[in-house]
Parts: C-alpha cells; sequence; structure tokens
C-alpha cells in the first residue's frame, strides 16, 4: 500500500509538472504535443497493479481532438474573414474618385455645398446647424419642413464667411407645442480619395482627411 502510494503521488506530481511545462511551452493549439506529453507521463508513472483505465485515454483523446477541431475551426473561419476583406477592398477600389454620400465631416474650401437634410418625424419648424470639427457650432439657419436638398455657401448669418475646414451639418426642429424633438444628421456628399481595411470594418477617406465606415456611405454617385 506505501509502494502504490509512493508510486501514485510521484505519477501525480510529474503529470502535474509535464502539463506545467507543456503550457509554458506551447499552446494546446499545437496539434497533440500536450496530449502525447500527459499521456508518456502517465503510462510511465502509473501503478503497474492499477493501470490507467483505457476509457480515461479515449477520454482525453476526444477532449483533445475536440479543442483541435475547434482551434481549426477557429483559423478556418480568419481565413474566410481575410479573404472576404480583400474581396471587399478589391470592389471597393471602383469608390476611389467618386462622391459617397455622408453623415461625416466634410471638406469645406470656399465651394457651396449641397446639404441633404432628414425632416424628424412631427416637425412643424427646422433649422440647419453647421458645426466645425472640433464640435463647435458656426452656424443656424431656418430650413422649410422638406427633404429637398439645400445649399449651404459657407456664409454665417452676420455675413462674415466660414474659413476652409471640415464641417458636418443636423437638423434640429420643433414640433406641436414648441416640444424639440430629437435632432436629425444631414448628409453631403463628398469625393472618396481612398478606402482602408481597417480590423473587419473597410474605412473610406473623404477629401479633406475626413472618415466614414463604408457601411455608412448611403449612395454613391460620379465625381463633380
Amino acid at each position: 500500500m506505501i509502494s502504490n502510494s509512493v508510486t501514485s503521488t510521484a505519477a501525480s506530481t510529474a503529470t502535474t509538472a509535464a502539463i506545467a511545462d507543456a503550457q509554458s511551452s506551447a499552446v494546446l493549439s499545437s496539434d497533440f504535443e500536450t496530449f502525447i506529453k500527459m499521456l508518456t507521463t502517465q503510462a510511465k508513472y502509473q501503478d503497474p497493479l492499477e493501470p490507467i483505465d483505457s476509457s480515461e485515454y479515449a477520454a482525453q483523446l476526444a477532449q483533445f481532438s475536440m479543442v483541435e477541431q475547434q482551434v481549426l475551426s477557429n483559423d478556418l473561419l480568419t481565413a474566410l474573414t481575410d479573404q472576404l476583406g480583400s474581396g471587399t477592398m478589391g470592389q471597393m477600389a471602383s469608390w476611389i474618385g467618386m462622391e459617397g454620400r455622408t453623415a461625416a465631416l466634410v471638406p469645406f474650401d470656399s465651394e457651396p455645398i449641397t446639404v441633404l437634410p432628414t425632416p424628424p418625424v412631427g416637425a412643424l419648424e427646422m433649422e440647419l446647424v453647421v458645426y466645425n470639427e472640433s464640435g463647435t457650432e458656426i452656424d443656424r439657419s431656418s430650413l422649410p419642413v422638406s427633404s429637398d436638398p439645400v445649399v449651404w455657401a459657407g456664409v454665417q448669418q452676420n455675413g462674415q464667411p466660414v474659413d476652409p475646414g471640415l464641417y458636418r451639418f443636423e437638423v434640429e426642429a420643433t414640433g406641436g407645442g414648441g416640444t424639440q424633438l430629437p435632432a436629425t444628421q444631414a448628409e453631403t456628399y463628398a469625393r472618396i480619395i481612398e478606402v482602408q481595411n481597417i480590423g473587419n470594418e473597410a474605412v473610406v477617406v473623404f477629401a479633406g482627411g475626413a472618415e466614414a465606415t463604408a457601411s455608412s456611405i448611403t449612395a454613391l454617385r460620379e465625381g463633380t
């Protein structure tokens, strides 16, 4: 009984050491190296009078097999994602030079910008609010309650022209009883000069340096 206890203790200690060594030197996903190391250690130090049940080996083999299959599946999904990303980049190459409809910041350089407002539901009065790159409001003007395009010339209500830079637009509106409605973003068109693949998301870069996700582009048209 003492011999069996010593043998079992040695086997347990050796197995623990083997597991720790295997974990520090290789990840579980490296085929069956970890499993083979554990299996060899268990076989070497098992009690000859009470050998390890073969069903335990089978259970461990099944477990490691499942882990390996999971790792292979993850690798396959990663490869597919990379392929899809490459395909998306190839398809989006034709976007360069076109104008994308976006609610992101767009460049202004003395040329008027056509703005496409979205009236909030229930709006009775609307205003177009213009923000610069830092988020500061720099202009505000009345709008008809309509989704018809309007032209922003880059001139403030006091007659002062705004500086060239990046700007975005929002629509603020009031409903019945003067109730303030949630603001909506107004879209514009901006020329796309670059397409980037960042992680799993394609990003377009507009002239002037502003960026937007490809999924946020709601329309494309020929560049003017």
